[in-house]
């Protein structure tokens, strides 16, 4: 269990029971009045230790604070809301057995996880089969909105298809039609570097690469390889913590000299933590904070900054999404029963102050894939904006260009019976 789910359940025990000891102290028959009916439960699965610890805890920050926004202003249908985060530690069967816990001895009404997309697949077989609702925020196989889609189950992030499709068409332009990738050897990496070379021999691309460990140190002998291959552009599909040491050891080695680098995903976090040589690239963004044109974006960055002492990477925006979205749904549908929700979810717009972006954010009801822009751009060394400003947007690509259609998907919504 992690330390963060420990304090979590901790400050909670303790206001309940400064709750339950005013109650008394007035008379038993104020109990009821005083607490209040059940909380709505959350509970959210994630790899808090491990290679994806950092973007985990991201979505995390981002679920609480939109957690005390909720509750600030009342809740959802009237009941606080309490988020219970246990730690997958990046393992398929911790994750499906926290989850079984946290619906079976918690009652949470939803679920949300996880990171890893492998077991984000695996929550939703068990979510599915005791039809609660579960949201994905961030583990992006395509399969889970695609051809194992479920009535229960809605995603935040982007599918690796979206992100594929977005970025391809700049890299090629900008670099050339030879790549070598890169790729962690689970499900994410399958299905984003399957979406990578559909999207690149569409152009007349060629291609080679290796698949590695997820938690993958040493690239010196792919890095040989891909040096002798002498592409046009290195694809980078690592993640997290591998993510960074395949950075490292690419400019260590001098590769940029040879080669332009990029990739689907270098997140806010992996790019601060490389070295500056490191922080470059053409890449995707599922979200990016610097919006000075959106001004519900330019409040949520300052006000998020103010309370969490730091700025909102795309993986907050997800957890702070998928909050907001339970809340949409159970005011729309006046219920947190996970037919209901699902149902009420279904080509749901987010208004402008959850989407954070220009344009209509919804939740397709064919796939259950949301249709966010796709931040396309460069990351570079801080910029004059600060120690976050690592990155700049040269393209935004609309959700539902990327996408392709649900039938593209393979989704055959099977509604619970």
């Amino acid at each position: 269990m992690s330390k963060d789910t420990i304090s979590v359940r901790r400050r909670t025990f303790v206001q309940a029971g400064l709750a339950l000891g005013a109650s008394q102290a007035i008379g038993a028959p104020f109990i009821v009045t005083a607490l209040g009916e059940e909380p709505v439960k959350i509970g959210m699965v994630n790899p808090l230790t491990g290679v994806l610890s950092a973007l985990a805890q991201s979505e995390v920050d981002g679920a609480k604070y939109a957690e005390a926004e909720i509750n600030k202003k009342g809740g959802i249908l009237g009941r606080q809301v309490q988020l219970l985060v246990e730690d997958s530690a990046n393992d398929v069967g911790t994750g499906v057995q926290k989850t079984s816990k946290l619906i079976d001895r918690d009652k949470v009404d939803v679920i949300f996880g996880d990171v890893n997309s492998g077991i984000a697949y695996a929550m939703s077989q068990v979510t599915s089969e005791k039809k609660v609702f579960h949201i994905v925020p961030g583990g992006h196989t395509d399969p889970i909105t695609g051809s194992n889609c479920k009535w229960n189950v809605f995603r935040v992030c982007n599918t690796t298809s979206m992100d594929a499709n977005a970025v391809t068409p700049e890299l090629v332009k900008r670099f050339g039609k030879k790549w070598f990738f890169i790729t962690p050897d689970y499900a994410y990496g399958h299905t984003l570097q399957d979406a990578f070379i559909k999207a690149l021999t569409k152009l007349g691309g060629t291609f080679d690469g290796d698949y590695l460990p997820i938690n993958n140190t040493d690239f010196s002998a792919t890095l040989i390889k891909a040096k002798a291959f002498k592409p046009n552009v290195l694809l980078n599909n690592m993640g997290g913590l591998t993510q960074i040491n395949c950075m490292k050891q690419f400019t260590q080695f001098g590769m940029q000299n040879d080669m332009a680098l990029g990739g689907a995903l270098f997140e806010m976090e992996s790019i601060k933590g490389c070295p500056p040589e490191a922080q470059t690239g053409w890449w995707d963004m599922e979200w990016w904070w610097n919006q000075p044109k959106v001004p519900e974006v330019v409040k949520f960055v300052a006000d998020y900054r103010a309370a969490t002492n730091k700025t909102p990477s795309a993986r907050d925006w997800f957890g702070y999404v998928s909050m907001h979205t339970v809340r949409l749904a159970a005011e729309k549908a006046k219920s947190l029963e996970g037919p209901k929700l699902a149902a009420a979810l279904e080509d749901l717009e987010l208004p402008p102050d959850v989407a954070l972006q220009p344009g209509k954010v919804r939740y397709r009801a064919g796939d259950h894939e949301l249709m966010p822009n796709i931040f396309v751009g460069h990351a570079h060394p801080p910029g004059p904006g600060g120690k976050d400003d690592v990155f700049t947007v040269e393209a935004l690509v609309p959700g539902d260009d990327a996408a392709g259609s649900v039938a593209d998907t393979g989704c055959k919504m099977v509604q619970p019976t």
